[in-house]
């Protein structure tokens, strides 16, 4: 035993323990490289979806904790959204401003927003969303709640639940 530590004898320990870490080095590369592929793909999505929700919408139908919302009030209803930022008017006055995020990889796709003014301003709400060419459906829990994993609002369910037509589309960004 004491051999294979003389002067010019091979050390196998550490020639083997050198053949592991190569593999394992290897693998770590592939996975390093195929999360980042995944990521770049969820990127993609992302701004994909982001893209969609962008501009000026009108709501086409609305309901609140499982009441449909007042005529008056969905044909007042706009949404624009600039950026991660969309803003809710109803009847002309501001009923909210959020910051969101988006998860399209999820089923159903994912929404967070972070209120910055309005009523639950400083809350977070958590919901699902749809879009697909000018339309947009969003459902949301009460702040704090948590996700809807489908798209009701039933009496007592505190969900909000909500379509939305675009009105006009943002103008493309100038170079």
């Amino acid at each position: 035993m004491k051999d294979i530590f003389r002067p010019g004898c091979i050390n196998h320990t550490k020639s083997n323990a050198s053949m592991k870490t190569l593999p394992t080095a290897i693998l770590i590369g592939f996975a390093t490289v195929a999360m980042s592929a995944a990521s770049a793909e969820d990127n993609e999505a992302v701004k994909k979806d982001k893209a969609q929700l962008q501009g000026e919408w009108s709501m086409v139908s609305g309901a609140a904790d499982g009441s449909a919302m007042p005529e008056a009030m969905r044909e007042s209803a706009r949404r624009v959204c600039k950026g991660d930022e969309t803003t809710v008017t109803v009847g002309g006055q501001l009923f909210l401003r959020a910051k969101f995020t988006i998860d399209p990889s999820r089923k159903p796709k994912t929404i967070d927003y972070e209120m910055l003014d309005g009523p639950t301003k400083g809350k977070k709400q958590l919901g699902i969303y749809e879009v697909g060419g000018d339309t947009a459906k969003f459902c949301f829990g009460s702040p704090g709640a948590a996700r809807p994993t489908d798209f009701t609002s039933k009496p007592g369910a505190g969900r909000t639940l909500s379509v939305w037509k675009r009105t006009k589309t943002p103008e493309p960004a100038q170079k």
